[in-house]
């Protein structure tokens, strides 16, 4: 496993240069000395340095990489490897308002080109993460910590948001959509229009923080669902969600996972997510964040062409658990390399 980059030292103060060649073990002669009037190789480096910010929906970050829901635990589980400080921000694993245990074993399998989970949103549930795990992150200084929220009918969503209001730490919430309305007959609230209006303007009304929509790509129209959660008042819609999916053992004619059917993600989906972001970013005027399938600078290059803000690294970080943090340099190095100052000029830049 990768380990957390070294903190670099403080380059030496201009006015000292005698000082830092005799460091170095050099003696100060006039061809080693700073010449009056030429550029000092350090500031022509912070120059080229790329403002890799982003902001949206009152939110600052401080570049557009957010370790997505569902494969970065709480957060504060990857402190050991991962410099939390480093990222744009994180989002938690799904938080309903009781603990859920999940589905039985197995419930992950590696395809192909990606991962079939049906992990069942296991989590300890939103009292106890307020308790045990946002106080270890409140310790962390510029964190961006934005939580996942699921329910099984419009009051478990509210019930459980009106339980984080009270915390503090939190930047915003993201609603898991994809989940089945129990009051509906297990219809999925993201599949449904008006079901997805109705949930996400009873969330935005109890909500005191900004308001992201994880969108299901299990849909007929992207543009839709996209134009639905934000005429109910999202502040913001990410997407995409896993797809359907399933696998069978032709030995044992079983199901490799035990729900029988699972939610696909990873390689396999970037061309259809990619698609998606688009057909959601030019429907809406709200802030997209992109998913699905990133794990390198350039993924992130070609989601933000096509309009997202943002984007979420999900299953990059099963094979590798600072993916994230590495996307982040490998970006930088990226923008330097292009020739891109500002990230956000990159936003909805794609030439057609």
């Amino acid at each position: 496993m990768a380990t957390p980059p070294t903190t670099s030292t403080s380059p030496e103060k201009p006015d000292q240069p005698a000082k830092s060649a005799e460091k170095a073990g050099q003696a100060t002669t006039p061809e080693n000395a700073e010449k009056p009037g030429k550029p000092d190789k350090r500031d022509s480096a912070a120059s080229r340095k790329p403002d890799l910010s982003i902001s949206f929906a009152g939110i600052a970050f401080k570049n557009p990489v957010i370790a997505s829901a569902g494969t970065f635990g709480y957060g504060i589980e990857f402190e050991d490897i991962v410099t939390l400080e480093k990222l744009g921000g994180f989002v938690t694993k799904g938080l309903s308002r009781e603990p859920m245990v999940g589905n039985p074993p197995p419930r992950l399998f590696e395809t192909a080109a990606g991962m079939l989970n049906s992990i069942g949103l296991q989590n300890i549930g939103a009292r106890a993460f307020i308790a045990e795990k946002l106080p270890q992150l409140a310790a962390k200084k510029n964190v961006v910590v934005i939580c996942n929220v699921f329910g099984y009918t419009r009051e478990d969503y509210v019930e459980t948001i009106h339980i984080l209001n009270d915390a503090e730490g939190i930047a915003a919430y993201e609603l898991n959509v994809s989940c089945p309305n129990t009051h509906e007959g297990g219809m999925v609230f993201g599949t449904n229009r008006t079901m997805l209006e109705e949930l996400v303007a009873d969330c935005k009304s109890a909500s005191r923080r900004p308001l992201i929509v994880k969108l299901s790509p299990n849909v007929t129209s992207i543009p839709a669902m996209a134009k639905a959660a934000e005429n109910a008042g999202a502040d913001a819609i990410s997407l995409v969600n896993t797809f359907v999916g399933m696998a069978i053992d032709a030995e044992t004619r079983k199901p490799r996972i035990s729900n029988v059917t699972a939610g696909l993600s990873g390689p396999a989906i970037k061309p259809i997510a990619l698609r998606m972001v688009y057909e959601a970013a030019h429907t809406v005027e709200i802030p997209v964040i992109g998913i699905g399938g990133i794990s390198t600078a350039a993924d992130v290059v070609e989601f933000m062409l096509a309009g997202a803000a943002a984007i979420q690294v999900g299953t990059a970080n099963f094979w590798d658990p600072v993916a994230s943090e590495k996307i982040v340099d490998a970006l930088q190095r990226w923008c330097v390399e292009h020739r891109v100052k500002k990230i956000t000029d990159l936003i909805g830049a794609l030439e057609t």
